[in-house]
């Protein structure tokens, strides 16, 4: 009789479960941490030992072995099934009053089809290992009818291969939060742009302005963008901290963008919606109000060679991460 445990790296309850909460299944792929094969399976059977407690393996930080009951754990409802476990070891070494959560999950392999019974808590239940309680398994696991008819594959030549697999769930205590935000605090920001026939540029900046902890400013095309050249104001609100962004964060913002009529004292305005990201920043229109309807007085959107424009943003997505 040879018993081998194989501990695997990475493959190409008593204190035990109720039957009913047991979920089987097959699958090809092997345990990812650990592989206990028996040869000789009635002659260890044959000794009368009630239980074998393997070599111990690591997984998630920690260390693990499996106890096999070959003939059922008579104790605790697994008479007629082989009963197998996984229990932390060394607990020794642990800090006084440890505790480890774990899904786990533990196998029988059908020599027959070339695949793994996967046996595992129905619904997903996640066992907390502490001082009271060192072990967790399936006191029926598979029945002993069923393991020993060779038919079935699972014992061939009087061999036999069972496996774990441990996942240790760690809090890390990293969270994140996202939230549409409507009409922001300090939302609104004014820009009086005065001497306007005089600037040459083609693009101006507003100074900036803080808006749910992200920072923005106006940019104002006097003439146009180049494709509205000559044609329409060009105004745009843009994200200036995206260097401060993690990979791939984005933030969403609806906003109006307005020019002021100053006779009337109303503002004409577009609305307009966006992701911004460090790839795309900015965002606006290319024509808020043409040029003709800008010089134009009775209009009222140049007075003592000041134009006025005002963003609104309406809605904005905050994130916040935890550190």
């Amino acid at each position: 009789m040879v018993l081998s445990d194989l501990e695997i790296c990475k493959p190409t309850s008593s204190s035990h479960n109720k039957v009913g909460s047991i979920s089987r299944s097959g699958r090809d792929l092997p345990p990812a941490h650990y592989l206990f094969k028996i040869e000789s399976y009635s002659e260890l059977m044959n000794t009368g030992v009630e239980k074998y407690e393997t070599n111990v393996f690591q997984a998630g930080g920690y260390k693990w072995r499996l106890i096999l009951y070959p003939s059922g754990n008579i104790k605790s409802n697994g008479n007629g099934y082989v009963s197998l476990y996984l229990a932390i070891a060394d607990t020794e070494k642990l800090s006084s009053g440890w505790e480890v959560d774990v899904n786990f999950k533990l196998f029988v392999f059908n020599q027959k089809n070339n695949n793994y019974l996967t046996i595992q808590d129905a619904d997903g239940t996640v066992r907390k290992f502490q001082e009271m309680k060192t072990e967790w398994g399936f006191e029926q696991l598979i029945s002993l009818e069923t393991l020993l008819d060779s038919s079935n594959g699972y014992h061939v030549e009087d061999s036999c291969l069972f496996g774990a697999e441990v996942f240790v769930i760690s809090r890390s205590g990293k969270w994140e939060s996202l939230s549409m935000v409507k009409e922001p605090p300090h939302g609104t920001f004014t820009w009086k742009i005065g001497k306007f026939s005089t600037l040459e540029e083609t693009y101006y900046h507003s100074k900036s302005f803080t808006v749910g902890e992200r920072d923005w400013n106006l940019r104002v095309y006097p003439r146009g963008i180049e494709s509205e050249r000559g044609k329409g104001l060009s105004v745009y609100l843009q994200l200036t901290d995206c260097e401060r962004f993690p990979a791939k964060r984005t933030v969403y913002a609806k906003f109006k963008l307005g020019i002021l009529d100053q006779l009337n004292n109303k503002y004409h305005e577009r609305t307009d919606s966006h992701w911004f990201r460090a790839s795309g920043n900015i965002w606006g229109f290319k024509k808020l109000v043409a040029l003709s309807e800008l010089y134009e007085a009775a209009k009222g959107y140049i007075k003592d060679d000041t134009v006025i424009v005002e963003v609104q943003i309406l809605v904005m997505s905050i994130a916040k991460i935890s550190t």
